[in-house]
């Protein structure tokens, strides 16, 4: 019987289910673990960056992107699939600001990413995305952290982990999570939450780090203006957390 509704997207199971957004949840739990902290002056997003052979370029995996000036994510599952939605994010943003002048906030980004996720569990000839995001952001409102899953579904968290070490990593996070943490002790945590299931040493090269932030800056005027910032740390960045844990 649950054969019948398995490979139908658009037909509910007799238990109410779309079993094809269970199928898609599994091929996150299959990616690498990805977890995301939010501190009381910034956020931070890291993922381990595995490469299956050493022949593989390791520079031309990215996986923690820019959306815009103040947002970005990080993704757990098909790769394939998170480009399509980075490439749309993007191109969502920018229009954002052509018309309004201004970099969007969190929420807007996270419920346009969202709905372009649900429209995939709806439609005729279409498969859920495989992936799971965390968005980190900092606009007006403060410092952001939002989870968005292959259903469409989106919620803010303090802290969050997603793939296939996602449970030990969660049950970790809760143990050392303060809602006082600083954006410095925030990125100590994320990188010590992947280390519990990181096979091997831990280098620089092995993992990927974004962090966002208020930023001063100045206007064409002169004038100082803080406006928040995302930027992904390079190797010698990470290289110095990693020495000081």
């Amino acid at each position: 019987m649950g054969d019948r509704y398995s490979f139908s997207l658009t037909t509910f199971s007799p238990s109410g289910k779309l079993v094809q957004i269970e199928y898609a949840l599994a091929a996150v739990a299959k990616g690498v673990t990805s977890v995301g902290l939010k501190g009381i002056n910034g956020v931070v997003i890291a993922t381990e960056r595995k490469s299956h052979t050493p022949l593989l370029d390791d520079s031309s995996i990215e996986k923690v992107a820019t959306i815009c000036r103040n947002i970005g994510m990080v993704y757990s599952g098909m790769g394939p699939d998170a480009r399509v939605l980075l490439d749309k994010a993007r191109k969502s943003a920018q229009a954002y600001k052509r018309v309004y002048l201004e970099e969007p906030s969190v929420m807007i980004m996270v419920k346009e990413i969202a709905s372009i996720m649900q429209e995939f569990t709806q439609s005729g000839g279409v498969r859920p995305f495989g992936v799971s995001l965390l968005i980190a952001g900092f606009d007006e409102g403060g410092p952001s952290l939002y989870q968005v899953d292959p259903s469409g579904s989106y919620w803010a968290w303090k802290a969050s982990a997603i793939g296939k070490n996602m449970i030990n990593a969660k049950t970790f996070l809760e143990k050392r999570y303060s809602d006082a943490m600083e954006l410095e002790d925030a990125v100590h945590t994320a990188i010590l939450t992947l280390k519990e299931g990181y096979e091997g040493t831990m280098v620089e090269s092995g993992i990927e780090i974004g962090i966002a932030y208020l930023e001063t800056t100045t206007t064409k005027e002169g004038d100082p203006i803080q406006q928040g910032r995302f930027k992904k740390l390079n190797e010698a960045e990470i290289k110095d957390y990693l020495a000081n844990l």
